[in-house]
């Protein structure tokens, strides 16, 4: 398959031609150069591809894997009729948003951007920060062998943490994390994922150490930790 590679509006655009099957391993390696090297908005043009197989389908399924692991964002257009049709057999007509035309494809990525950016917005407004000093333990979900590893949690909110810690994990690992909010209060326990690696070069004061995101938490405790917030954001301040 070939893949030719330009930009508009700051979105990354790669006309796709021939075949994705067995040979088509190059649609993984330039998406991951692109999402490491270009950018995070990805817009594929199906219009000249012949076929996509079912093989095809799983290179199509780790290249958005690797998108999402970076939090970006990708956009189909001009897909023939018979890629629809499996699309639609194999369920990802309802994991990729696919448009009849580049200039739709752009608008698509440029609507979802104003949301993300406005549902952040929200979300920092609702659930405040703080610095803070807290006691973690951490371990990987599902092991039954491994201890807790200890770190501090330096700041803080409803719907996540960073931490400082001598063990660290890879990026979208869960662990199931222990939060020791009061020496009056038991532990609160919750799942977490790491969603940030500190880096050295950048943050040498919290190296190393993660970011950490609540996931599965439940209202209770997204409440206690809210709490905890509101009381000591004065003092922090």
């Amino acid at each position: 398959m070939k893949i030719k590679t330009r930009e508009k509006d700051n979105i990354v655009i790669l006309d796709l031609e021939g075949n994705i099957d067995i040979d088509a391993s190059n649609f993984v390696e330039t998406i991951g150069w692109v999402l490491d090297n270009r950018g995070k908005d990805i817009i594929c043009n199906f219009e000249e591809v012949n076929l996509v197989d079912y093989v095809g389908i799983s290179i199509i399924a780790v290249a958005y894997k690797n998108i999402l692991n970076h939090k970006g964002r990708i956009k189909l257009y001009g897909l023939p009729a018979h890629v629809k049709n499996l699309f639609s057999v194999v369920g990802l007509d309802r994991v990729f948003e696919y448009y009849l035309t580049e200039e739709q494809a752009i608008n698509g990525i440029k609507e979802e951007e104003k949301i993300s950016d406005i549902l952040k917005e929200q979300l920092r407004r609702k659930f405040k920060r703080i610095p803070a000093n807290i006691k973690i333990e951490f371990k990987r979900k599902l092991s039954d062998t491994e201890l807790f590893f200890k770190g501090r949690i330096i700041n803080l909110s409803a719907i996540g943490a960073f931490m400082v810690c001598e063990h660290t994990f890879a990026l979208n690992d869960l662990l199931d994390v222990k939060i020791h909010l009061s020496l009056a209060q038991k532990a609160l326990e919750t799942e977490a994922k790491v969603v940030w690696i500190s880096d050295e070069q950048v943050q040498p004061q919290d190296f190393p150490g993660m970011g950490l995101e609540f996931c599965g938490i439940t209202s209770e405790r997204q409440k206690r930790i809210i709490e905890f917030v509101d009381k000591n954001l004065t003092h922090s301040a």
